[in-house]
């Protein structure tokens, strides 16, 4: 029997010919990460376990995201504890203010991820890397730990199911919408431990914006990953970022999958999440008009440069709301400055918006949006458990950048397409 990509890419790295659904392997690593929150824990693991180097400098990475600039005592320890390690040891690739970015829009832009690499990340959002055709999966701080000292990893090989993509996104629909449609439709166990591999002529229509938004909400349906074909957009892509070998691996054509659902692209529309959950999945037909306080457009998901250009659209000679506060996030410094110099942040500004520094900040609820009681909040981030953004009575409705903007102007969700 044939083997997914996802399988093909865990059998090269654990020099096996061939593995199937349920095996357990360990496998050599290509980059290992972990971010302010995660990595202290990962540091002191690897400490406590008796390791005094990590496997290689360039090959780990520490990104300074989550509570950065430093909201307080707490969080400033942190990434002091992260700071110390990287100086001691050498590493190349710590990211730290005024370098660093939300770790999942930083690595790939950097060049630090490639196509057939195999990535493990002490954040749930490392699936985000499936975009470009690499296996990469978060795992907990003591796994990581393991891996940044060894340069190895066990894994137990998922079984997968195949997203057969066909059609052409329409205007004010993105990969957004595509990944909460799924999970809508399959619910956030949908995909449990299972690789989502997608596949299909409609590909080729998705951005890599649109791939790494939908990657990197994988894990929202329990998967153990999300994987896209590599194809002339991520080639285009790596193309002066990536500056080593890679391999390209494809699934086989007689691979074996769990199930095969297709997805027609063109029958999408506009979808928001309500609370609490990501699976409970609405068009936007059916969510229009709910009234709320707070938009935020950003987040690992729906920070990068193609989400500004589309908040910018909407927001170019209008203003939000009085009574909606709007924050607008870059993913990375250099989304910023490309934002910057095509008069972005100046339209944001103008319509009555803040934009930020790279943060994840408000997408965890830790700073820069946080939420009181009874507000909601739309927003382009990932998540929106109870309290996920602030107070246990809040409510956190998921979007696209498109709504998200949209529903800033009038104070309540609407459809893009109702005001352009």
């Amino acid at each position: 029997m044939g083997m997914t990509m996802t399988q093909k890419i865990l059998a090269y790295h654990a020099g096996l010919e061939n593995v199937t659904a349920g095996q357990l392997i360990e496998a050599n690593l290509d980059l290992t990460l972990a971010n302010d929150i995660t990595g202290p824990v990962s540091i002191a693991e690897m400490q406590k376990a008796g390791f005094e180097n990590v496997f290689d400098r360039e090959k780990v990475c520490l990104v300074m995201d989550h509570f950065v600039p430093n909201k307080d005592i707490k969080s400033a320890e942190q990434c002091k504890i992260c700071r110390d390690f990287s100086t001691e040891q050498g590493i190349v690739n710590f990211f730290d203010v005024g370098e660093m970015g939300i770790e999942h829009a930083l690595l790939p832009e950097k060049g630090l991820t490639a196509p057939g690499e195999l990535i493990i990340g002490a954040d749930s959002h490392t699936c985000t890397y499936g975009a470009l055709g690499a296996f990469s999966t978060g795992v907990g701080s003591t796994d990581l730990a393991a891996g940044m000292a060894t340069g190895k990893a066990w894994f137990k090989v998922p079984s997968a199911i195949k997203f057969n993509l066909t059609g052409k996104l329409g205007k004010w629909v993105s990969g957004k919408d595509v990944i909460l449609h799924i999970i809508g439709k399959i619910g956030v166990d949908g995909a449990l431990y299972r690789s989502m591999e997608f596949t299909g002529e409609g590909v080729s229509t998705l951005s890599i914006d649109d791939r790494f938004a939908i990657c990197n909400m994988a894990i929202e349906a329990g998967a153990k990953n999300g994987i896209f074909p590599v194809d002339a957009t991520t080639l285009a892509y790596v193309k002066g970022r990536v500056r080593r070998e890679f391999i390209i691996f494809r699934a086989d054509e007689d691979a074996h999958y769990d199930e095969v659902i297709d997805i027609d692209l063109s029958a999408l529309r506009p979808t928001v999440a309500f609370p609490h959950l990501p699976e409970n999945t609405r068009p936007i037909d059916e969510a229009k008009g709910v009234e709320i306080h707070q938009s935020i457009i950003g987040s690992c998901t729906n920070g990068r440069i193609e989400d500004m250009r589309t908040a910018a659209e909407i927001l170019k000679g209008r203003k939000v709301s009085k009574n909606v506060r709007t924050i607008i996030i870059p993913a990375t410094q250099a989304i910023y400055l490309q934002a910057l110099r095509e008069g972005l942040i100046e339209i944001f500004i103008e319509a009555g918006a803040v934009v930020s520094t790279p943060t994840c900040g408000p997408c965890l609820g830790g700073y820069m949006g946080i939420l009181a009681h009874g507000e909601r909040s739309i927003a382009t981030t990932n998540r929106n458990f109870v309290g996920r953004m602030g107070h246990v009575t809040s409510e956190v409705y998921l979007s696209n950048p498109a709504v998200a903007a949209a529903s800033a102007i009038t104070g309540k969700i609407t459809d893009p397409a109702d005001i352009m």
